[in-house]
């Protein structure tokens, strides 16, 4: 599971020719979601809202494995057992998952939900989990144990005990949904934040583009970035918001799916790029390589880009981060 750290939202909110902009905050996923809407008037953005946050509950009916009804959670239930009939979009976003698992050679795991066995970011941990839990854990994980039959359309874990989750991608891939359901409604702007996984398209009612701040934690009076979107997305994985504090060390709650431990050396890994879901996979799984296996990853992307904040505070970017920033102007 990804939290991230805040962006900081920086638009002027002026109705001109009859639009407006309108904004709701929301917990979705188990996470905080807010949703930024252009239209012609009030009534029209807060209708349009109401069904973004519909398609997004639909989304979070299908893959969220903390409701016991999802399929997800159906495939997970039947580890070992049997395969699972799932709708074509679980399938397509698994199938996804799993080609991302492949070039991450494994930073980046779907299966590594088992890992939510033994380590807690809720509050309850007050030790460690012993080096026979983790190892326990590791053993129920391997994207190569997931078996794909797409002329059935079915998922089959081969291993009991283990179980997918949607976590890293889940809130992009949302964002994603409600973003093409929106503009297939005719609505020309807005802004999909799920909870830092941030999806952008069109321009606010005075002609501008949208503007996002990324929060540099080391340094909250200035910006590690400051982005002008048009349609593009943004997502940063982080340990600043979301850890566990034991005798005085910080823990992260990304977790490393090959050692079981949490993954160290960088902060904040933020990613742009042309879709939220793939910027969702690849800054979780730089968080987990570290600054060297990350960017030599993300450089070789084509349409994406990075930003990194390593522990000792240095900001650094992928080589065609700017190239790529000044793309997604357009």
């Amino acid at each position: 599971m990804k939290y991230l750290f805040s962006f900081i939202l920086l638009y002027a909110l002026i109705p001109i020719n009859a639009q407006v902009i309108g904004i709701r905050d929301t917990i979705l996923m188990g996470s905080k979601f807010k949703i930024t809407l252009v239209d012609q008037d009030s009534i029209a953005v807060e209708k349009s809202i109401n069904r973004a946050i519909s398609e997004m509950v639909r989304i979070e009916e299908l893959i969220s494995d903390w409701k016991s009804t999802s399929q997800v959670s159906l495939v997970n239930q039947n580890a070992g057992i049997k395969p699972i009939k799932v709708d074509q979009e679980v399938f397509d976003l698994t199938e996804r998952a799993i080609y991302f698992s492949e070039i991450t050679n494994g930073a980046f795991d779907i299966s590594f939900a088992a890992m939510d066995r033994i380590w807690k970011f809720d509050g309850s941990m007050e030790k460690l989990p012993s080096e026979t839990e983790i190892k326990k854990a590791i053993e129920k994980i391997g994207y190569q144990n997931i078996v794909l039959d797409k002329e059935n359309s079915t998922i089959f874990l081969k291993k009991p005990g283990m179980k997918i989750g949607f976590g890293s991608i889940g809130k992009g891939y949302a964002a994603e949904k409600a973003r093409e359901y929106l503009q297939n409604l005719g609505i020309a702007a807005g802004i999909i934040d799920a909870s830092g996984d941030m999806t952008t398209w069109g321009n606010q009612p005075n002609g501008d583009l949208w503007k996002i701040g990324i929060t540099n934690p080391f340094n909250r009076n200035k910006m590690a970035d400051i982005l002008t979107l048009k349609n593009a997305a943004v997502t940063t994985s982080g340990d600043y918001e979301k850890f566990i504090l034991i005798d005085d060390i910080r823990y992260s709650h990304i977790i490393n799916p090959k050692t079981g431990m949490p993954s160290t050396g960088l902060t904040g890994v933020t990613v742009i790029g042309p879709n939220a879901e793939t910027c969702n996979g690849f800054s979780t799984a730089i968080m987990v390589l570290g600054k060297e296996k990350g960017l030599a990853l993300i450089n070789q992307q084509k349409d994406y880009a990075a930003l990194i904040i390593t522990d000792n505070g240095s900001v650094i970017k992928s080589k065609k981060y700017r190239k790529i920033k000044k793309k997604l102007m357009n």
